[in-house]
């Protein structure tokens, strides 16, 4: 945090600044223009997701290469975005690019099991002290089935998310993860509000949201809903929240989670899409010292290729072992995707990698702190492993609420634009962070600090 009281932003400048920025960045696209232009005839939304989207149009990217991408007026930027957190071994890593071509000439698609596969489920097992794995597609389709396992396992229904926080696109899941005011709400009185159409009232009705960092009104709310005889399948979360820029855990608050759904038998879920492999070797489980029952990877574990995984205890896994779940998927453990994960985990994400990200992050926090603390900006940075943010608010985050109150989505929305103007490429939305990768750099990070420190100068003069 600043040492010294932050300094009112004039917010007819922060939308001065903003008109500029936006003109400069439409202005340097005119083939992101036309591109929409002709997408937008066949790609809903000129977009594959609508995560792209960006108004006016979206930012075509073609081609990526270490810590820098192209996009296709030839703008080229340090990447910061890389993939929402998918890429922290950087753009065409040398090593998962010579994997993926042996595996393409000798097959790409068997829907049988391979020896690559078996060996990236050794190197998970080891990293996470979980015993057995399975494979999946994405991080959607990985929570998805652990709470399908979760919910075969205790024969309930019920399942307890923390409030704003993502868990991928299915119906379970896609309930209370954010646009929701939560204002003078009781924090064990949370709604649950689906997010966006087509949920079935009656499915979001079985997913109940309460806070982070609190686990008394975590257990209030289980002890009603058990009252109710509604006691839950399982509590899915991100030990550090990653979608509302970052909130670690704060002390004892994992270690009360997991003490509470041991005595309760409530399986116990870290959604580690975003913290597996990006915070530490073993993620947030390592990170932070505390082991869940059942853990779901996705993004950086195949290395640029879409591949995502659940790894468990013997007991939670034993219901997909006997068969009584199907835990299925043609595409599962594809063996490119697993070659491409074998070179990321063997080659790429080694100790060396992680102490090279602890000290790129170490060192861009550090530049953006001194930013702040120079202009007396309302805000502070943070980050774990590769994964950080400058979270525009002069009060600490510490759950959707907080975050909700808060943080300054203009001066966000600002600091994008003006990154992108400047050759950062970073991820757009109040809620994102950066992704280093083991291909940044010093001078990677200098650069975001120096184009952080001229939008703090402007924005103070």
């Amino acid at each position: 945090m600043a040492t010294q009281a932050p300094a009112q932003i004039d917010r007819e400048r922060i939308r001065e600044l903003t008109d500029r920025e936006e003109r400069r960045l439409n202005e340097r696209t005119p083939k992101s223009r036309a591109m929409y232009e002709r997408a937008r005839t066949t790609l809903v939304g000129g977009v594959a997701s609508s995560y792209q989207l960006r108004d006016p149009w979206p930012i075509y990217l073609e081609r990526g290469d270490g810590a820098r991408v192209w996009d296709i007026d030839g703008n080229e930027m340090l990447d910061f975005h890389n993939g929402f957190g998918s890429t922290t071994q950087g753009h065409a890593h040398p090593a998962i690019s010579r994997a993926v071509e042996r595996r393409a000439r000798a097959g790409t698609q068997f829907a049988a099991p391979t020896e690559d596969a078996v060996t990236v489920a050794e190197e998970l097992q080891r990293r996470w002290e979980l015993p057995k794995w399975r494979y999946t597609n994405s991080g959607t389709e990985a929570t998805m089935d652990a709470i399908r396992v979760a919910r075969a396992l205790t024969g309930r229904d019920t399942i307890v998310k923390i409030f704003g926080s993502y868990h991928g696109h299915h119906d379970a899941v896609m309930v209370s993860t954010g646009s929701v005011d939560v204002a003078g709400v009781p924090p064990d009185e949370l709604p649950s509000v689906g997010y966006g159409a087509g949920l079935p009232q009656a499915i979001v009705e079985l997913t109940v949201a309460v806070p982070f960092n609190d686990v008394a009104s975590m257990e209030r709310r289980i002890d009603r809903l058990e009252s109710e005889g509604r006691l839950p399948a399982c509590v899915i979360m991100e030990a550090a929240m990653m979608n509302l820029g970052i909130i670690p855990p704060e002390p004892g608050y994992l270690e009360g989670v997991r003490e509470l759904t041991r005595r309760r038998g409530i399986v116990l879920i870290f959604d580690e899409v975003k913290t597996g492999f990006t915070i530490a070797a073993g993620g947030a489980t390592e990170r932070f010292a505390v082991r869940p029952d059942l853990v779901t990877l996705a993004k950086s574990l195949g290395g640029g290729l879409p591949s995502g995984a659940i790894g468990g205890t013997d007991e939670a896994m034993r219901v997909v072992e006997d068969g009584s779940v199907y835990q299925v998927g043609t595409f599962n453990g594809n063996p490119l995707s697993m070659a491409a994960a074998r070179a990321n985990l063997e080659e790429v994400l080694t100790p060396a990698a992680y102490e090279h990200l602890d000290r790129l992050n170490e060192r861009i926090l550090a530049g953006c702190s001194r930013v702040i603390d120079d202009h007396a900006l309302p805000g502070y940075a943070i980050g774990i492993g590769a994964k950080g943010c400058v979270t525009f608010s002069a009060e600490p985050i510490v759950d959707y609420a907080t975050f909700k109150a808060n943080q300054d989505a203009e001066l966000t929305h600002l600091a994008w634009l003006y990154s992108m103007n400047r050759g950062i490429f970073m991820t757009p939305g109040r809620e994102e962070e950066w992704t280093l990768t083991v291909a940044h750099d010093d001078a990677a990070v200098d650069k975001y600090t120096a184009v952080f420190a001229e939008l703090a100068a402007e924005l103070t003069a």
